[in-house]
């Protein structure tokens, strides 16, 4: 198999996956096809790189957090600076069908127990790798996914309370 089709396998099994991961983190399905296409440019400029390492779609992924990690951090201090505040947020993707609950509860934990829950749960990555991508120890992921468990576990009882 040559450099470039190696390339474009992983691209075909991998591109879903982290634009849905990108999404989960940044909201916005526009802005998760840039960040997983900015990644991927990145990564095939270093493609020997990502060729050696021991996952290559967890390589790219880490790529796809950290851009989305930017955005996000450069989209919140924008809205700081201009102080808007209620605007509507876009819907999700098709792909997210009945679980829209659960992702709208989801987009109401912190940045970092966002990350945590979509790199565990949604993208189905082991608690090691997620502190890998995340640059925190096991113990810190593990800490942040039991805190969501509970905000989560609240926050959808309290929802299906009141439309009971």
């Amino acid at each position: 198999m040559t450099n470039g089709e190696w390339f474009a396998q992983l691209y075909q099994e991998s591109y879903r996956s982290l634009v849905l991961t990108a999404y989960a983190l940044l909201r916005d399905l526009g802005e998760a096809e840039e960040v997983t296409q900015e990644a991927f440019a990145v990564a095939y400029g270093r493609r020997a790189r990502v060729a050696r390492a021991d996952s290559p779609e967890a390589w790219i992924r880490t790529v796809v957090v950290n851009l989305a990690r930017r955005r996000w951090r450069r989209r919140a201090m924008l809205d700081r600076i201009l102080r808007r505040e209620g605007d509507e947020e876009p819907g999700p993707p098709a792909a997210f069908g009945e679980h829209l609950d659960l992702h709208a509860a989801i987009r109401t934990l912190s940045h970092e127990y966002q990350a945590a829950v979509v790199l565990h749960y949604l993208a189905d990555l082991p608690v090691d790798e997620v502190a890998s991508i995340l640059d925190v120890p096991v113990g810190t992921v593990k800490s942040r996914l039991s805190r969501a468990r509970a905000a989560l576990a609240a926050q959808l009882h309290t929802e299906e309370m009141d439309h009971a």
